[in-house]
């Protein structure tokens, strides 16, 4: 690794230690009971049950249900996750598949960095 890359992951690393008692608060905007939406909310479901186990609040909501909160939230796209807290707001629009993805989108995970190629003589 180098220095650049190991301090952007001590930085991490530490900033993960210091956030062990932060609360998540998550909304997924789902549309009806179709499988691309049972799908995301069995997906991020078990994202969180195994990433923040007692330190999240996930609240479901249907689209079709209630409009008025997909329209105030600007969702476009359902299955949709929103990240409410901790700042930054970040969205997610699937069927939450890509595990890493989502945990790089929580910071529950590091990007990973690209090592940059050595140049060519």
């Amino acid at each position: 690794m180098t220095g650049k890359v190991r301090d952007q992951v001590e930085v991490f690393e530490q900033a993960l230690k210091d956030s062990k008692d932060e609360r998540y608060v998550l909304r997924l905007y789902v549309a009806g009971t179709t499988a691309r939406s049972s799908n995301a909310i069995l997906n991020i479901k078990k994202i969180c049950e195994e990433h923040l186990k007692g330190r999240y609040e996930l609240e479901v909501i249907d689209i079709y249900q209630q409009p008025t909160l997909a329209k105030g939230e600007q969702i476009i796209a359902a299955p949709t996750l929103v990240k409410k807290l901790p700042l930054p707001l970040r969205k997610f629009i699937g069927s939450m598949y890509d595990v890493d993805r989502i945990l790089v989108g929580l910071d529950l995970r590091p990007r990973k960095e690209v090592e940059p190629k050595p140049d060519k003589k």
